[in-house]
């Protein structure tokens, strides 16, 4: 007979028992002591209770180790469902197959033969044209996607840029795109109101020339910008449906047309108008595509060059009509000067996601409080320079209070931009300027000084 003997968790419960009671009945403060000690005993017998807990699961793993289930034995190929045993353990169970998957794999023939059928029953039935032309291009996309797969090659030469086929009949409205019809319509206009407010008899002729030799090089210099731009232009969506940027015409086509509308438009101007007026179209069209155009990615100073740029067409319907470069063609280089930036700073203050997409540095993206500033301060200076037009004898007296009204409602919108730089503000000084300019411009012609009354007033005096 084999004798009890108590286990080493049982003698360690003992131990600690009589420690305790030891403790709580020879102290003299024996409810502290008390319930120290029971902490102590059932932190004690915590421990002991985990130690059995775990030398009782290492003692059941080493017993049952062979019926345990391991990674082997796991088929990753199928769905597996768990089941519980009887044993305390679990064992993974594979799904059941449909019966008639053998069948389907014994007979592949008969599966084609069904799918012929009911295509041939289908195509049958009388469908309405969309439908048949929606399941066409279904089958056309599943044919180029298994194509695709099978060959790698020609599935990467359709993913290629290619060049879309133009009809003759879209030219046009791609050349008006390329050119910025808009732009050189702007343009065109201001270098007519330079035209027209020099003090000199209006000749109808000189006045055509000088307005299609602009038109000319305004749309050279648009369409070189576009040629130079084409891979930062299809980042941004103002501009990815570009002519060049949709494939719609060759590069070589873009600067051919480029070329047949500079060279005939500088020459037009030096020959048949004058040779101030051509050299300042060539310098407009050598500033806007050699140093406008690559300062954009380089310096916000591109704002300035694309200001000055913009100040010239007037300067050039000045010295159209004179053939000299006077104080007032200088005023009115200056007031376009001037327009452009509340003009241009609210335009890209809206386009800036469109503008750092692009890689472009412009004012509204990299300073944004500078861009801010300097549209209300040239706004600011529009009302200095309509009243310094009648001191210079450009205008009479009368400019620059009916054009006081307007000057001071864009300062105020350009005040409101400055102040809270938000985009509707911005929105209400863009759209503003759009209609100030001609205002502007036609205010300006209804109060312009002719020649013939300073030499009437000079023989009067006399």
């Amino acid at each position: 007979m084999q004798r009890w003997r108590p286990t080493a968790c049982e003698e360690d419960r003992v131990k600690t028992r009589a420690f305790c009671r030891t403790i709580m009945y020879n102290s003299p403060c024996r409810k502290l002591t008390g319930l120290v000690g029971v902490s102590i005993l059932q932190s004690l017998e915590n421990a002991a209770q985990a130690r059995l807990c775990s030398s009782n699961l290492v003692q059941l793993c080493r017993s049952s180790s062979s019926k345990w289930i391991t990674f082997q034995h796991c088929n990753f190929l199928k769905r597996q469902y768990v089941t519980k045993t009887t044993e305390g353990c679990q064992r993974a169970k594979p799904k059941q197959e449909a019966l008639t998957a053998p069948l389907v794999d014994r007979h592949p023939h008969l599966q084609d033969e069904t799918v012929i059928r009911q295509v041939q029953q289908i195509s049958a039935i009388d469908q309405h044209p969309s439908s048949v032309q929606s399941s066409k291009e279904t089958l056309t996309q599943d044919t180029e996607g298994a194509s695709s797969e099978e060959d790698p090659s020609t599935a990467q030469e359709t993913r290629q840029w290619k060049e879309i086929k133009v009809m003759l009949g879209d030219l046009p409205g791609i050349y008006a795109r390329l050119s910025k019809i808009r732009l050189t319509a702007l343009v065109v206009m201001t270098a007519s109101a330079g035209y027209a407010m020099a003090p000199v008899p209006f000749d109808p002729s000189c006045f055509l020339l000088a307005s299609l030799g602009t038109g000319l090089a305004s749309c050279a210099a648009n369409s070189i910008n576009q040629y130079f731009e084409v891979p930062f232009d299809s980042n941004m969506n103002r501009t990815k449906n570009r002519p060049l940027v949709r494939g719609q015409i060759s590069p070589l086509h873009a600067v051919s047309f480029a070329a047949a509308c500079a060279v005939p438009g500088i020459t037009l101007l030096a020959l048949t108008v004058n040779p101030l007026t051509g050299a300042l179209g060539a310098l407009n069209l050598f500033l806007y595509t050699c140093c406008y155009t690559p300062l954009k990615r380089l310096s916000i100073t591109n704002t300035w060059v694309g200001a000055v740029v913009g100040a010239i067409p007037p300067v050039m319907g000045w010295t159209a009509a004179t053939g000299s470069l006077d104080v007032g063609a200088l005023l009115l280089g200056g007031i376009l000067y001037s327009w452009q930036f509340p003009h241009f700073n609210a335009l890209s203050w809206n386009l800036r996601e469109d503008y750092s997409r692009g890689g472009y540095r412009m004012m509204s993206v990299t300073h944004p409080a500078l861009c801010r500033r300097v549209a209300l301060r040239h706004s600011l200076a529009l009302i200095g320079l309509s009243a310094l037009a009648p001191a210079l004898d450009v205008t009479s007296w009368t400019f620059p209070l009916i054009s006081l009204p307007i000057n001071l409602y864009i300062s105020y919108l350009g005040y409101s931009f400055y102040r809270d730089a938000d985009r509707s503000s911005a929105r209400k000084l863009f759209f503003c300027s759009l209609w100030h300019l001609p205002m502007l411009l036609l205010l300006m012609l209804t109060c312009k000084k002719s020649r013939v009354d300073e030499e009437d007033k000079s023989m009067a005096h006399s």
